[in-house]
């Protein structure tokens, strides 16, 4: 099991403390295992296993807690056993209904420390904005990280070089439970379908009522396929007119939300960084796992540049930035991001085969002053940097602890 110690970090400030450590992802991205990785931690400090009450509200055998009601009456019961402060830990606590009012009752009674996860973005929002207004904390989990990918790989095949596993990792993604699969192709290909599968099926039909499942997945078919490349619903509906099938604007835009929600796919907007405003059309989306993309809609070379587009995008999430996409002037920068310390400007391309390549990706940050890093990363091998610009090799700039120029 990964300790996934970013996420640990992240965290443990928090243990023991009043605010409830509410972690949330796309469906199977590790959250059941960082709340393993939490008890863990709390054993080792010395909290007895008869402090910890856990369930998953995916397991059928819970099936009759699903209601507010019925799970405030089992914690009520279990509580009493326990010496000392309780830990609760609730997994897929949105197929609990009314569970807001629930966990916001156990924080008032019970002298407990309270960790849920959920695999919707909902979640954190409507009557929990009410109920728990300001007594929560979030944490978002994403899949492996290139460097958690290689520790896992590297069990199964320890002679990989760092560069086949960031082959293999283009091609399967970051979903934990492929290392079960010990990463075999034809069974990871066949996972990451079904779980796209469930994912649409349970995070947005059946949560939104969707009647119209063909047109979700030709909407996600072609979120999907421009991956990275700026477009708008309007775009979309141009694209199935041609098609001869009339979809409203309004209605892609409510499907691309509830994908969104699902946290299948990020949507990332623009900003003018001469104007220093946010631009509210032609916005980019990714895909929250690479594997996902590839094994439903992938298997064309011709998209690498796209795959690592997206992995450098979802890292930059996972390292807690927030993310835009920059315009200067004519020019555009792949990211602009941000955090509460620094400010880093990032460019992505294949390889820099060319002059022309290596003109317009230098030449995207002539006009941006500012003393904040700038990178390049690629396939290549050899390092090009140049007039206060770095690049990097894609692998290396992955592995780096912090990104400094």
């Amino acid at each position: 099991m990964i300790k996934r110690e970013r996420y640990m970090r992240q965290i443990r400030p928090f243990i023991d403390g009043e605010l409830i450590k509410v972690l949330t992802g796309i469906r199977r991205s590790g959250k059941s295992v960082m709340l393993e990785l939490i008890k863990e931690d709390l054993l080792l400090q010395g909290i007895l296993s008869s402090q910890i009450i856990s369930l998953n509200f995916e397991d059928m055998n819970n099936a009759y807690l699903c209601t507010a009601e019925a799970l405030h009456s089992e914690i009520q019961d279990r509580i009493t056993g326990v010496t000392g402060k309780a830990y609760l830990f609730f997994d897929e606590i949105q197929e609990v209904l009314g569970w807001e009012k629930c966990v916001n009752s156990f924080r008032v009674e019970f002298d407990c420390d309270i960790y849920i996860t959920g695999s919707n973005a909902k979640l954190l929002s409507g009557e929990l904005a009410t109920h728990l207004a300001g007594r929560y904390v979030e944490f978002m989990i994403y899949p492996f990280s290139f460097e958690e990918f290689s520790v896992m790989y590297s069990e199964f095949y320890q002679n990989a070089s760092t560069q086949e596993l960031f082959v293999r990792y283009t091609l399967l993604g970051g979903m934990p439970y492929l290392g079960n699969l010990k990463y075999a192709d034809a069974p990871a290909q066949i996972y990451l379908k079904d779980l796209f599968s469930s994912i649409v099926l349970k995070d947005i039909v059946r949560r939104h009522n969707i009647r119209d499942v063909d047109l979700l997945e030709r909407i996600l078919a072609y979120v999907f396929s421009n991956a990275g490349t700026t477009f708008s619903a309007a775009s979309i509906s141009k694209y199935f007119k041609s098609e001869n099938r009339i979809v409203a604007p309004e209605t892609i835009m409510n499907y691309i939300g509830y994908c969104i929600d699902a946290f299948l796919i990020y949507r990332t907007r623009r900003q003018d960084l001469h104007g220093k405003k946010i631009l509210t059309i032609n916005e980019k989306y990714y895909v929250a796992d690479h594997g996902i993309r590839e094994a439903v809609f992938g298997g064309s070379t011709n998209d690498i540049n796209i795959v690592l587009e997206n992995i450098v995008y979802i890292e930059l999430l996972r390292r807690g930035y927030n993310v835009t996409v920059g315009r200067a002037g004519l020019k555009e920068i792949d990211f602009v991001c941000e955090n509460k310390k620094d400010r880093i400007y990032i460019q992505v391309s294949y390889l820099l085969a060319s002059e022309e390549t290596i003109n317009r990706e230098f030449g995207a940050y002539e006009s941006i002053q500012d003393n904040f890093p700038k990178f390049i990363v690629s396939l290549d091998d050899i390092d090009m940097s140049r007039n206060g610009v770095k690049h990097m090799n894609i692998r290396d700039f992955l592995l780096m602890p912090e990104w400094r120029g």
